[in-house]
């Protein structure tokens, strides 16, 4: 009887002391989550950017709002535009009355986030040319975005507001 009193102390500790391991573990887990993005977030995000600026660039409306949520909500220069298809619309009917996109630059000053969820501040150049205008029309501006790392791992703009000088 005295040796079952001497083990069962003991049992008692060993379950303790895997348990708080485990705890450990999961603890460990949960402040790499919360830690901040990875460099491989920060390079798809940057890649993502890059992209758009390509599809820009190219003319390709189609593939600009692929880099958009379903749901996202874009502020540019006072104009409230929500959803992709309402974007893509919104860019074809610009696209016969617009200049066309002759060079273009994106600056990003700052990407921060967590998890799945991320920010994007930097600033923007655009120049433009239109038949029978001789100069170029140039456009600068600075822009913040929340972006959401999707199912596959790409990252889409979710909220945008863009404020052009």
């Amino acid at each position: 009887m005295k040796k079952l009193f001497m083990i069962i102390p003991l049992v008692l500790i060993l379950c303790f002391m895997v348990g708080c391991q485990k705890g450990e573990e999961v603890a460990e887990e949960a402040v790499a989550e919360l830690a901040g993005l990875s460099d491989e977030d920060v390079a798809a995000i940057k890649t993502a950017h890059d992209s758009i600026l390509q599809a820009t660039l190219a003319g390709n409306w189609e593939a600009t709002v692929e880099f958009y949520t379903e749901d996202a909500i874009l502020i540019m220069e006072g104009i409230v535009i929500e959803g992709r298809e309402v974007y893509k619309e919104t860019l074809k009917a610009l696209s016969v009355v617009s200049p066309t996109v002759t060079a273009a630059n994106i600056t990003i000053e700052e990407i921060d986030g967590r998890y799945d969820l991320a920010f994007v501040r930097g600033t923007s150049s655009t120049t433009m040319g239109r038949k029978g205008v001789p100069e170029p029309i140039q456009r600068t501006g600075k822009f913040i975005e929340i972006m959401r790392k999707q199912d596959d791992g790409t990252w889409l703009i979710d909220r945008s507001i863009v404020a052009m000088d």
